[in-house]
């Protein structure tokens, strides 16, 4: 046994790229997703609208360690394969992130009101354009706050990575634990990284949401 040290200190910060890495991976691959599944969600054909609230209630009814679980032990068996662990947990992220990130900017999308479409088409925008140079800024204006929002429960839930082993903040700090025996000073040094990370930009926003008040 010995006693918390700055190695286990460095192999914290070390494991915090990981937890970096997950959540960029999650908004670079579930973002356009995202962006995908707000679309079809807003639009007006019904066939897309459907599938899209049907791959909703499908993510959203399975717990984001179910997720996990799924594809960190079944896609091996489905494919044949060994996956890395990266893969397994990105694959997870990135849908999970879809899903709700979807949803936030389909109400984005939604708040604007349809007279900003009627206006837009009788410019003679095409549907693209409308929503490039007249809806899209307008949901990105109103849908920025909720969105700094869920990257913060983003980078929280990261932690679950660690039931499958994957070594990030939560699970290095497991192993300094163990390591030491002392895990009340171990689990305050990760959750203080994880406070360091999610107050600024849960203060951002709500600095974001006052200032912007997309409820106009």
């Amino acid at each position: 046994m010995r006693i918390f040290s700055a190695g286990d200190l460095l192999s914290l910060l070390s494991a915090l790229q990981w937890t970096v890495a997950l959540t960029l991976i999650a908004l670079g691959c579930g973002g356009p997703l995202a962006l995908g599944l707000a679309v079809m969600r807003a639009g007006r054909a019904a066939l897309p609208r459907w599938i899209a609230a049907l791959l909703l209630q499908l993510v959203q009814g399975v717990p984001l360690l179910g997720l996990l679980m799924f594809f960190y032990f079944g896609m091996p068996v489905f494919l044949g394969v060994d996956v890395p662990a990266l893969v397994a947990v990105g694959v997870a992220y990135t849908i999970w992130t879809a899903v709700f990130l979807g949803e936030i900017w389909r109400g984005g999308i939604e708040a604007v009101k349809p007279a900003q479409w009627e206006a837009a088409e009788c410019l003679g925008l095409t549907k693209w354009q409308q929503f490039r140079w007249v809806i899209g800024p307008q949901a990105f204006r109103i849908a920025l706050p909720a969105t700094v929002g869920f990257l913060v429960q983003l980078v929280k839930n990261t932690s679950l990575a660690s039931v499958v082993g994957f070594v990030e903040l939560a699970r290095a700090g497991q192993i300094a634990s163990a390591a030491t025996f002392q895990p009340l000073l171990t689990y305050a040094v990760v959750a203080a990284i994880y406070f360091a990370i999610c107050f600024p930009l849960t203060t951002w926003s709500r600095s974001l949401e006052a200032r912007l008040n997309g409820a106009r």
